[in-house]
């Protein structure tokens, strides 16, 4: 089924928008990887600093399966979300609840092309400023990236009180993960349907449930 103009005018949005977030995200992490070693932070505010780190793909570090195996993965559920938002879009959801799905799918674009490219096109950050597109190949292959990581909130740092069980006398730092771009437009993006809109998320459950009764 042909889109007609409004539907038309949300898709030109939408891709202007996920275009948008893609150019914002990986210009700071190329800025980051051709402009610091791996592990130098600079301090920009005593609660935030560009702190530069790298993780093989999983938001805020976290680490659970071999990084082709994820990329893989990613690659699927992102390509199969994609022809969801498209679904979406002919289905004449409102353009918020449309930008805010989109705005997910561009944050784990932003991390798959890291994980896919970055691997072959830089060299490593251990010691020294990476290249680009160095002589002698890249830290890894095709899939086999790290994401880059950058952005760290130190907004409190105390130490636990020596009673508290297990954490006691430890030091205690809020908040601890260090993210990117690309993680902010996916939980911003989530929170913000978490909020605003719930009704056309159920809405949306509902149709799909209905679908595979």
């Amino acid at each position: 089924m042909a889109l007609n103009k409004t539907q038309l005018k949300y898709f030109g949005g939408t891709a202007l928008a996920v275009t948008l977030l893609l150019a914002c995200d990986q210009a700071v992490k190329v800025w980051v990887k051709t402009h610091m070693q791996l592990g130098e932070s600079i301090e920009i505010f005593s609660w935030f600093k560009i702190y530069f780190t790298e993780n093989p793909g999983m938001a805020f570090g976290i680490e659970l399966v071999d990084t082709y195996i994820l990329t893989i993965f990613r690659i699927i559920i992102v390509s199969l979300f994609g022809a969801f938002i498209v679904k979406l879009i002919k289905r004449n959801y409102k353009f918020g609840f449309i930008l805010c799905a989109s705005m997910i799918l561009a944050g784990a674009l932003g991390n798959i092309i890291d994980c896919a490219f970055y691997g072959v096109l830089f060299d490593h950050s251990y010691g020294h400023v990476a290249t680009f597109m160095p002589e002698g190949g890249g830290y890894s292959t095709v899939l086999n990236g790290r994401v880059v990581d950058m952005l760290y909130f130190p907004l409190i740092k105390t130490t636990w009180p020596s009673w508290v069980p297990v954490w006691g006398g430890h030091d205690f730092i809020f908040f601890r993960p260090i993210f990117n771009v690309a993680d902010s437009s996916i939980c911003v993006s989530v929170f913000i349907l978490l909020l605003f809109y719930r009704q056309s998320l159920s809405t949306v459950f509902s149709k799909e449930k209905e679908r595979y009764d």
